[in-house]
Parts: C-alpha cells; structure tokens; sequence
C-alpha cells in the first residue's frame, strides 16, 4: 500500500512565484503520509509568450525549480512526479522540451520522459493550440522502477492515443502516470473518459494531477484555462479521487494488489492477434 497525493496547480508565468506554492503543496501532500506525490503538467510555467519563454527556461541542469523540488523530495524522503517542465534543449531550431521527471527520496532524476504527443488543435475558432511550434516531441517512451510499483510515465495530450498506453502496461508498468494541462473544452467532454479507458484498457492504476482554472500571465494575454479535476483512477476502472476545480491536495491510497486482480478477471493484455490492415 501506498499513499499518494495529486497536487492541483493553477500556475502563472512567473517560474519563481510558481516554484513556491508548488513547494507549500508538497509540503502538505508529506505531511498528510504521502510517499508517492505528483505535480501537473507545465509545473514550472504557462505561458502564451514565446519570448518570455525563451527568457525563463532553462536547460536542465540548470533549472532551478528541478533543482529546488530535488532538495526537498530528499529533505522529505518521498518519490515526487514533477508533471512536467518546460526546459530549454540544444535543438538547432531551438524548441524546448515538455519534460516529465520522476524524483526519488535521494534527490535524484530516477526517471525522465519527454511528452511525446503534441497539442497542435483547433478547439473552438478563438482557441487555437500548436504546442509543436514550441516544444519538439519525444520518441521514448519509459517505465520507472520504483520499490513500491512500475510506473509508466505520458503527459496530458498522450491520454488520446491509447497504443502508448498498452505498450505501457505490456512493459511491466503498474501505474500510469497523466499530468496535464487540460484544456476546460476538452476536459469537460473527454478528461475522465479517457483516463478510466486508458485504466480499464491496461489494468493499471491512472494517475493525473492537473492545473486548473484561468491561468494569470504578466506576460500576455491571460486567457488560459484548464479543466482542473485531478483524477486518480483503480485498475478496474472506478474514480478514486476526483479533486474537483480549487487547487489543493487529493490523497489516495494504492493497493498495487488491484493491479493482478484487475488483469486475471479480465486478461485481454495478453489476448493481441495479428490482423491484416483495411
């Protein structure tokens, strides 16, 4: 059994100021007996602006909220999911990464993975996403080792293409990690769909801390808003903990047991065929 904590952000672009509420939560989510604590997508940043972008990231190995979290998850002796950073890359056309890293108790990168997936939809006439123009996709997709459970680690967008996800599960993955940044269209009508399928697909335990509500920028136009609603989901498929549209802390507790229970009444992880193409 361990205990888990979804930590819901509504974050600005100002890494600094995001760095301590995110830092306050954690705090919190240790307190309260988590061992496994998880942040959204874009925990360091939204922002809309490119140049500002440009001018607060930071390669990995200098960034410092990554530097920051690491201090305190070994302060504190949990696992931390950092949902995601954007950090600068050495691309030649200069695109960041949207980068998911997974902390251990020592303060160390266990684990890291780059979404692979990108944003680049029409959602309505006036909201208009092209996260490719800015961030470059991944190609790797990872499964961590932990003591307590393999975890599988997406991001937000990835949610919708459910082969990764089976690909996943085939690797070993117990747990399933989304951090998002769900856009308040698309969460309405699709967020807790795909994740209880992607649970049910897999046998695996659905993890997803999101950021919520409208997003605050110094630096543009401040009309960013996200769906909130951090969900954890059970092998079999039933809503564990939904966090609802105010930031804060969501606690659920993980008995990894569910995971073979899930998979032996319903065994279609090994049930592929082969099929030719239409």
């Amino acid at each position: 059994m361990i205990r888990a904590a979804l930590i819901q952000l509504t974050v600005s672009d100002d890494p600094a100021a995001n760095l301590a509420v995110t830092q306050a939560r954690i705090a919190e989510a240790a307190a309260g007996g988590a061992g496994f604590v998880l942040t959204p997508e874009c925990s360091n940043i939204l922002s809309s602006n490119r140049t500002h972008q440009r001018a607060v990231l930071r390669q990995e190995e200098d960034d410092p909220t990554l530097a920051a979290l690491r201090k305190q998850a070994a302060g504190l002796g949990i696992w931390l999911l950092i949902g995601s950073l954007g950090v600068l890359t050495q691309d030649a056309d200069g695109r960041f990464a949207n980068r998911s890293l997974l902390i251990g108790p020592d303060g160390a990168v266990a684990a890291r993975y780059d979404k692979i997936h990108m944003f680049d939809v029409n959602v309505s006439e006036t909201e208009v996403y092209r996260e490719s123009a800015a961030y470059r996709p991944g190609a790797q997709a990872v499964v961590a080792e932990t003591p307590f459970a393999k975890i599988g680690m997406t991001v937000c967008y990835d949610v919708r293409f459910p082969h990764l996800y089976r690909r996943l599960a085939k690797a070993g993955a117990q747990i399933l990690t989304v951090p998002a940044a769900f856009n308040h269209i698309t969460g309405a009508a699709h967020w807790e769909t795909l994740l209880r399928a992607r649970a049910i697909e897999t046998g695996c335990f659905v993890l997803a801390p999101a950021q919520t509500g409208l997003h605050p920028e110094a630096h543009g136009p401040g009309t960013r808003r996200t769906y909130g609603h951090s969900l954890a989901i059970a092998p079999w498929g039933e809503v564990l903990a939904d966090a609802g549209t105010a930031p804060g802390v969501t606690f659920v507790d993980l008995d990894l047991d569910q995971v073979a229970k899930a998979r032996a009444r319903v065994p279609s992880l090994s049930h592929d065929r082969e099929f030719d193409a239409p």
